[in-house]
């Protein structure tokens, strides 16, 4: 059976488990023989989009960017997770048009918990007055109206996580 293509879109703040949950899921599928590819939001920034900075325009360009590379691996058969944090409601929603195979996962956890885990150390900088225009503190985060999965990492594992994103993939009929 040929392999559907389709993108896996994780957004949500930064901190609350979208790279962690993207990593978990490849690791399952790749186990499965599918053709996986990920495009890490940090890795795109640092190698993709290299000068683009935080503003609203910047940010859509960027969002814009790695969903040009994500459709053409998704109609080429490849399963794609973006792990980004991707603020904006509008511009996932152009996403989500321009790809056609997309599922939506809301990686939901509070602020203060991405905050308290902090993985990074960015959000004590943004504390500290270094960093500017960071999603959430100080620059909006929309959240999804209607994501085809929502993981509440402060409240679940990491496999139920997984678990949910794999088994809506199925439902779907982008996995056997």
């Amino acid at each position: 059976m040929k392999q559907r293509g389709v993108a896996v879109w994780f957004t949500g703040f930064s901190g609350a488990g979208k790279t962690t949950i993207a990593t978990a899921l490849t690791e399952k599928l790749k186990s499965q023989n599918y053709q996986i590819e990920v495009l890490d939001g940090d890795e795109i920034r640092e190698n993709l989009t290299k000068g683009l900075g935080f503003s609203k325009e910047d940010r859509d360009t960027n969002i814009r960017r790695i969903g040009y590379v994500a459709k053409l691996l998704a109609r080429n058969g490849v399963i794609v997770l973006v792990p980004v944090i991707s603020p904006y409601r509008a511009i996932r929603d152009e996403m989500r048009k321009q790809i056609g195979n997309f599922v939506e996962v809301f990686v939901n956890a509070p602020i203060e918990e991405c905050e308290k885990r902090d993985v990074k150390g960015l959000y004590k900088k943004v504390r500290a007055g270094q960093i500017k225009q960071f999603t959430g503190i100080d620059d909006p985060y929309e959240p999804p109206t209607n994501p085809e999965v929502e993981c509440r990492t402060d409240l679940e594992d990491l496999s139920e996580s997984v678990d949910k994103i794999y088994g809506k993939l199925q439902e779907m009929g982008y996995i056997a």
